[in-house]
Formats: structure tokens, sequence, C-alpha cells
């Protein structure tokens, strides 16, 4: 297996099996940061690069779990793959609720810690190029005019070009010409897509989740 680019943040306490963790990434070509407990995590790790966390879960003071539970607070989180010492259902189960990746158990079989840690670091590479393409669309929907915005989102919202001219005192030659601005701006091509940008842009309109499913 091909080690994507990433980071892998190993945190246990035990300096042992830190050692450990680092050493098989290391020779794929992964680069692995150390850290003895959360809180050095915490005060040291920044987030600008993608990559993943390899937890364990019980540590002397705040535990991997009560590390995840906080990490969820933050949009820019990395996404956890939890090791443990012994097999835990219960603990397994809360983990993988709350979002982690994958909960291996020492000794770690080694194709399943690459395979975890590289699905986690493509899920965290896939959110950062996602967050990406919404910066992009926010910028483009910023340099719409107030009247365009206002036929962008009665478009979305499935009025005709009549009934836009209608509620905004204008032409349809007009709205068909912002129409056209909208389409340009935002890069699209279709309703279907002005519709799917709506979504993305969090827009609140009434009929937007019916006419999000239909041009699926």
């Amino acid at each position: 297996m091909t080690a994507p680019n990433g980071l892998i943040h190993v945190v246990d306490d035990d300096a042992s099996v830190r050692d450990a963790l680092q050493r098989l990434p290391t020779a794929l070509g992964f680069e692995v940061r150390l850290y003895a407990s959360p809180g050095d995590y915490l005060l040291t790790w920044a987030g600008d690069s993608p990559g993943c966390l390899l937890l364990d879960v019980r540590m002397p003071g705040p535990s991997g779990l009560d590390l995840q539970l906080a990490l969820m607070r933050r949009p820019d989180a990395l996404p956890v793959v939890f090791i443990n010492g012994f097999g835990n259902i219960p603990m397994s189960v809360l983990a993988i609720r709350r979002g982690a990746v994958d909960f291996l158990t020492k000794p770690i079989d080694r194709d399943a810690l690459i395979s975890a840690v590289t699905t986690a670091i493509e899920r965290d590479t896939n959110r950062r190029e996602s967050e990406l393409m919404k910066q992009h669309i926010r910028r483009n929907f910023s340099s719409l005019t107030p009247r365009e915005r206002s036929v962008f989102e009665q478009v979305v919202a499935g009025r005709l070009n009549k009934q836009i001219a209608a509620s905004l005192s204008t032409c349809e030659r007009t709205v068909k010409a912002h129409r056209a601005h909208v389409m340009e701006k935002l890069d699209v091509h279709s309703v279907a897509q002005l519709v799917h940008l709506a979504v993305q842009l969090e827009l609140d309109t009434a009929d937007l989740p019916r006419l999000a499913v239909a041009a699926r």
C-alpha cells in the first residue's frame, strides 16, 4: 500500500509504544510526530497539514476518549484511530459512534494499522478539499450584486422567470440577463447545479430540500 502525503500524530503515555508506532509509518514514508499526553498534543498541534491522530485510549489524566470529545467541537479536528491494550466493545462502539476511523487492539497488526491511518488521512484530505471548494463557492457568491442574489434565491426556489420578474417589478428579459450573470459568476451551467450550490451555502430556502433531491 502506498502511503499518502500526511502527518500521523501519535499520542501515548508509554515511550516504548510511541517509538514502536513511529517506526513502521516512518519506514513507509509517513511523517510522524509523538506526544506523551493529550495536553502535549493540544499545546503543539497546528492543524495546518492533512493527517490523522493515532490515539491511545487509556492514559493518566485525560483519556483518549476525553481528547476525542474535546476535538469534536473543532471543525479542523483530525480523524482519530484508537489503539488499546485490550478489547473493550462498549468503549470501541463509543469511539466509532463519535466518528473514529478504527479501534485497534495491541499488539497492532501491521496491515490493519496502515489501512486505518491511510483511510484517516484520505478522509482528512477530502475534508480539506471540500472546505476549499466551499470557500471558493462563498467567494463567488459574495461577488453577486443584491439583485443577482435575489434572482439566484428565487431560481433555486423553483420560481419561473415571469414570477421573478413580477416580484422584482422588472421584465423577463432583465431576469434572464441576471440569471446569465449568476451562472457565469458561480461557474455553473444548470439550475440543478445552482441548487447544489445553494445547499452547500446552506441557504434558508423553503423549497430547497425538495429541489435538492430532484436535482440529484
